[in-house]
């Protein structure tokens, strides 16, 4: 009768957690993905609101493709918070694939003035531009991939022209 309590204590207690840690073991993990900004314009202009359109470059550097289902970032300026946004977007990366995705950006008029204050026409602007891609999962993928980026816009050569 030990000898039955035994292996039904090993059977149900000792070993389905040492199975749960073997299997995480199987899963391949997802590096995040490399992201760069392609475009920014802007598309209105509110008095309270600015609202911008962002195009971003997805790299997948995995050997397995995921699909986007949806994305929410943060876009700082010079080291100030400058505008946020989300998206319900389905795109498919191929593995070692590139895509880019457009986003709708929303910032205060104010986050917009913080951030390009002091300014000088000729200084290169410095980005940083982070936040979470929710894929399609599975088992044993993840759901959310945190991303970040930096980089500089080189302003030199743009002009404002007057009509």
């Amino acid at each position: 009768m030990r000898t039955q309590l035994r292996y039904a204590l090993i059977i149900f207690i000792i070993l389905p957690p040492l199975l749960l840690n073997g299997c995480a073991g199987l899963g391949k993990r997802l590096e995040p993905p490399r992201i760069t900004l392609a475009n920014i314009q802007v598309q209105e202009l509110k008095v309270f609101e600015s609202i911008f359109q962002v195009e971003i470059r997805i790299f997948n550097t995995n050997d397995m493709p995921f699909e986007i289902k949806g994305i929410d970032c943060d876009l700082e300026l010079n080291d100030r918070k400058f505008a946020s946004g989300v998206a319900n977007t389905k795109i498919k990366i191929p593995a070692f694939g590139t895509t880019t995705v457009p986003l709708v950006l929303y910032s205060s008029v104010l986050d917009v003035l913080k951030s390009l204050q002091g300014f000088k026409q000729k200084e290169d602007l410095k980005y940083k531009f982070s936040g979470k891609i929710h894929i399609v999962s599975g088992f044993l993928v993840p759901g959310i991939i945190p991303f970040r980026s930096d980089g500089q816009i080189s302003l030199e050569g743009i002009t404002a022209e007057n009509r």
